[in-house]
């Protein structure tokens, strides 16, 4: 008896799903940072146009390979060609990296949402060096995320994901709302966010915003292959990928309308600018400052800030998770319930380690860190600097130059898709433009990491040799176990 396909009920549930792993950190954290760091509206508009150019055609090719194969990545790439199935296995391991540090962040966030009301002002620094209770927080928020992939893709992530991204959106529209209403500063902050100067623009913003608009996107971490791979024929790839873009994008958007009327708003009454505003510092020691300026209306719009927040890190990882459960499922013939259990506990447990060295001084004697960072900042440089870029690129090699955009193309008009002037526009770019301009953020990522501010860091190099090893690696377990042994398809799960 043939086994069902274990896969989306709805086109609408896939794309709510593929925007939950879009939507994350990166949106309401990552955006907001980089636009205050990097000039405000002129870096905006560059970020909306490296979406069209990279992130729409990137995650065309990704949901391709995935639905064509109706399998994990290995499986799919193998199918475009045997050669490079090793792709697959590296999209199989960004995935588990970034979940190992992800769920520390998003323990993190979990914390500061049930502290909203006593008031988390002052109180990161405290948190963050408690590891037994960074510990605590990363396994509830973990525990979230395999409740949902434990139910499976239609009674689990699909059925989460369409009630978290509108409950997602609706948190972050009025939160904006609030924002824009509060009055005094925020017209200035809205000058700075939606009135461009393009005398700050330089090759170091566009290249920041090139690099923001890929990162959160979820391109280049197998999550799109995978949930591609659990789409039918019924789904338009085309619209539905425009349609994910524009949500994630809507998502980044609003979260500036949220944050920077607020911060403005703080500078006037205040009379000063808090500080404090990039990186990790804005969303756990800025942002809550800023709220409880406000009064008892801050400490609620501090709840649903953070609320929100964790709906998006709680989507992003279950789509990380998922990656590698798949593969796990359909390779070794195991339940649902035992891969996400063991996976879930391996993260864990490497989890535990991240989440102290992430609250250490570095400079202190005993601190755990590599290459003189914490194992949180670690893994992200890896997974974020060096490999995504590696595996979209892939992505787009196997679809622009191994399969070829005519035959892409012919695929899904076969399917019923009506492609129009995306079709002549689609060729062209995946097969120069995009990759390039991939090629390009994998390059100048790396170039600043050996040679931050110009000048050599024997650090930064041994990152890039420490990741360029991972994907030796990676290549070498794929050629010795898995080019000419079946790793599975979505067929193989009940």
């Amino acid at each position: 008896m043939e086994k069902k396909r274990n896969g989306f009920a709805s086109g609408f549930g896939f794309i709510m799903a593929a925007a939950g792993s879009a939507v994350g950190l990166g949106n309401l954290w990552g955006f907001p940072y980089k636009t205050h760091e990097y000039g405000g509206a002129a870096f905006v508009l560059v970020y909306i146009a490296c979406v069209i150019l990279i992130g729409v055609i990137t995650m065309t090719c990704e949901i391709f390979i995935g639905r064509r194969a109706q399998a994990n990545p290995i499986t799919a790439f193998k199918m475009v060609d045997k050669k490079i199935g090793w792709f697959g296995v590296l999209a199989i391991l960004i995935p588990g990296f970034i979940a190992c540090y992800y769920s520390v962040l998003g323990g993190y966030t979990v914390r500061f949402t049930v502290n909203s009301f006593k008031g988390n002002t002052g109180t990161f620094g405290a948190f963050a060096s408690n590891g037994v209770l960074v510990t605590i927080f990363t396994a509830i928020f973990i525990a979230m995320a395999v409740f949902v992939v434990m139910a499976g893709v239609k009674g689990g992530i699909e059925k989460a994901s369409k009630i978290l991204m509108p409950t997602l959106f609706v948190l972050l529209l009025a939160t904006a709302i609030f924002s824009l209403c509060l009055g005094e500063g925020v017209a200035e902050g809205l000058k700075f966010y939606l009135k461009p100067d393009f005398s700050k623009l330089s090759g170091t913003e566009i290249l920041a915003a090139m690099g923001q608009a890929f990162y959160s996107l979820s391109l280049g971490m197998g999550a799109m292959i995978v949930y591609g791979s659990y789409t039918g024929k019924e789904v338009n790839l085309v619209k539905s990928t425009a349609t994910i873009c524009v949500f994630d994008t809507l998502v980044a958007l609003l979260a500036g309308f949220a944050i920077f009327p607020a911060l403005y708003h703080y500078k006037a009454t205040m009379g000063v600018m808090p500080e404090n505003i990039q990186g990790s510092k804005l969303m756990y020691e800025t942002l809550p400052m800023v709220f409880e300026s406000l009064g008892v209306v801050g400490k609620v719009v501090s709840f649903c800030f953070f609320a929100m927040v964790v709906i998006a890190a709680v989507t992003s990882v279950m789509s990380l998770f998922e990656v590698v459960c798949q593969f796990v499922i359909q390779k070794f013939r195991v339940s649902r319930k035992k891969a996400i259990s063991t996976l879930a506990l391996i993260c864990f447990a490497i989890s535990i380690p991240v989440g102290i060295s992430a609250g250490q001084d570095m400079s202190a004697e005993g601190a755990i860190k590599v290459f003189g960072m914490d194992l949180l900042s670690f893994f992200d440089t890896v997974t974020n600097t060096v490999l995504m870029p590696v595996c979209a690129f892939f992505a787009c090699v196997a679809v622009g130059w191994l399969l070829g955009p005519k035959k892409v193309c012919k695929e899904m008009e076969e399917d019923g898709q009506k492609l129009g002037f995306f079709k002549p526009i689609f060729s062209f770019m995946v097969k120069f433009v995009t990759p390039i301009l991939i090629f390009v953020i994998e390059i100048f990522g790396v170039y600043a990491l050996v040679f931050p501010s110009g000048k050599f860091s024997s650090n930064g190099l041994g990152i890039a040799l420490f990741s360029y090893g991972l994907l030796a690696v990676g290549t070498a377990i794929y050629f010795i176990f898995f080019k000419n042994k079946d790793t599975g398809c979505n067929a193989d799960e009940e």
